[in-house]
C-alpha cells in the first residue's frame, strides 16, 4: 500500500488473488470504483475495494453473468432474486442433462435394428421435455362446454408429471406418447375418440366430477384388496353416467351404458394409456386404468344378458 494509503491495482489484484486484467474489466464496468489516480494517472483503490473485489469473484464463481452481478451490487435485496432465478435455470439444465442422459442409455443398449426408430422418436422430443402435447390432445377431446375448474382437475388426473430422473424406459414410453398424440391424423374429427355420452345429451360437468369420485374410491378399494364389485365405486362410476344424462341408475340402464363404454374406450385411448403408466407414480393405479376397472366390473354386474 502506497504512503497515501491506497493500493495500486497490482496490490489489490494479488490480494484477491485475481488478475489485473479482471481488476480493469471490472473498473471499466464501473462494478470496482476507484478512490483516486496517482500522479502518474494510475489507478488507486481503497481498502473498500479488496471486500467488493472479492463478493465479485465470490458471485462469478457461482456463475452469475456480469449482469447479474450488477444487479446484486446495485441492490442488496436483489440478490435473493438472482439466486432463485438461476436455481430454475439449473433445474432446467439439469433435467435437461438427466433426459439426455437416459435417451442415450436407451439407445445404447437396445438392438442395433431398433436404434433408427427410436432415434426419430427421441428426436422429435424437445430437451428437456414438456407436455404441452399431451395437455393439446386432451383439450381436443374435452367438451368445449366443459367449465375451467373441471379442465384443470381432469388434466391433473390424465397427464402425467414428468420424472425428474428418468429411465431408459419412460423416455421411449413419453417419446411414443408424444408421437401418439402429435398425430395430424387426430385432428380430423372420424379420428378423434369418442364422446363418453352422445353429444348435447348429458352435462359433463356432473360426468366428470362423479367420475372423478368414482376412480377415488375404486383407488382406494384396489389398495385394500377389494373387489369393485362389492363396494361403492361401481355405483359411483354408474351413477356419473346416469346423472349426467338425467337419468337413475337401473339395470336397463347399466346395460345400455356398456356399448357407450366401449365405444369411447377406443384404440388411441387405449394406447394413450398403455404408453402413460410408467410415468405415473409407481404403485398406485393410473386413471385409465381405474376406467378399465370399473367397466370389467359393470361387465360381470350386468351377466351375459349385456350381449
Amino acid at each position: 500500500m502506497v504512503s497515501d494509503g491506497l493500493w495500486s491495482i497490482g496490490e489489490l489484484a494479488e490480494r484477491a488473488g485475481v488478475t489485473v486484467k479482471t481488476v480493469r474489466y471490472y473498473s471499466d464496468r464501473g462494478l470496482l470504483p476507484e478512490a483516486g489516480r496517482s500522479s502518474g494517472g494510475h489507478r488507486r483503490y481503497g481498502p473498500g475495494a479488496l471486500d467488493r473485489l472479492l463478493l465479485i469473484r465470490s458471485l462469478r464463481a457461482l456463475d452469475l453473468p456480469v449482469p447479474e452481478v450488477e444487479r446484486v451490487l446495485a441492490r442488496d435485496e436483489a440478490l435473493e432474486e438472482v439466486v432463485s432465478g438461476r436455481l430454475r435455470e439449473l433445474g432446467s439444465q439439469l433435467a435437461a442433462l438427466r433426459w439426455r442422459e437416459a435417451s442415450l442409455r436407451l439407445l445404447q443398449d437396445c438392438p442395433a435394428g431398433e436404434r433408427a426408430e427410436r432415434l426419430r422418436l427421441i428426436g422429435a422430443v424437445s430437451v428437456p421435455p414438456d407436455t404441452a402435447g399431451l395437455v393439446r390432445f386432451w383439450r381436443r377431446i374435452l367438451p368445449v362446454q366443459l367449465p375451467g375448474r373441471v379442465v384443470s382437475m381432469v388434466l391433473d388426473s390424465v397427464v402425467p408429471a414428468l420424472p425428474e430422473e428418468p429411465s431408459p424406459a419412460q423416455v421411449l414410453d413419453f417419446a411414443r406418447l408424444h408421437a401418439l398424440v402429435s398425430d395430424p391424423l387426430l385432428d380430423r374429427p372420424e379420428s378423434r375418440p369418442a364422446p363418453p355420452l352422445p353429444d348435447g345429451e348429458y352435462r359433463p360437468a356432473v360426468l366428470y366430477e362423479g367420475l372423478a369420485e368414482a376412480y377415488t374410491l375404486a383407488s382406494a378399494e384396489l389398495r385394500g384388496g377389494r373387489s369393485l364389485r362389492d363396494g361403492g365405486a361401481l355405483d359411483c362410476f354408474v351413477a356419473a353416467y346416469a346423472h349426467a344424462g338425467g337419468e337413475g341408475d337401473s339395470p336397463d340402464f347399466r346395460r345400455r351404458l356398456l356399448p357407450l363404454l366401449a365405444r369411447s374406450d377406443g384404440p388411441v385411448i387405449t394406447r394413450y394409456w398403455k404408453l402413460a403408466a410408467g410415468l405415473f407414480t409407481p404403485g398406485e393405479p393410473v386413471l385409465g386404468a381405474l376406467h378399465h376397472r370399473l367397466s370389467v366390473a359393470l361387465h360381470l354386474d350386468v351377466g351375459p344378458q349385456a350381449g
